[in-house]
Order: C-alpha cells, then sequence, then structure tokens
C-alpha cells in the first residue's frame, strides 16, 4: 500500500498544513486528506506544488510499504 508521508516533510520543514496550503494553493481540505492518507486520488499538479513548496522529490511525499496477511 502507499503510505503518504506528507506530516514528516511539513514536520521536517517547520511547515503547517495551512501554510502548505497557502503556499500551493491547494484547499485545506484536500491538504488534509492527502496528510491522513484518505484521499482517494492525487492529481500530478498537486504533487509538483507540494514539491516546490516542501523542496523535495515526489518519493519523499509517499513510500510503498509492503501489506502483512490478512489486511
Amino acid at each position: 500500500m502507499i503510505k503518504f508521508r506528507v506530516k514528516v516533510m511539513l514536520a521536517l520543514r517547520e511547515m503547517t498544513q495551512k501554510e502548505l496550503s497557502e503556499k500551493t494553493g491547494v484547499r485545506p481540505p484536500t491538504v488534509s486528506a492527502i496528510c491522513t492518507g484518505t484521499a482517494k486520488h492525487i492529481p500530478v499538479g498537486v504533487l509538483n506544488r507540494f514539491c516546490q513548496a516542501l523542496n523535495c522529490q515526489p518519493g519523499d511525499l509517499m513510500e510503498y510499504v509492503e501489506e502483512e496477511a490478512g489486511e
């Protein structure tokens, strides 16, 4: 499964979700959904804006974690 690490990147940059929303123009509920992993899809443009604002690569924002049997 894909796990989002946006919260980690925000903490490393000492930035809030609100600040990320303001810097990127992405609506606060969308930023929150991505941070909590409840977003159904993420447009490439949003990833691009996050990477610009956080000065990172897409791979810094998400990771693949092997699901254990029974999940």
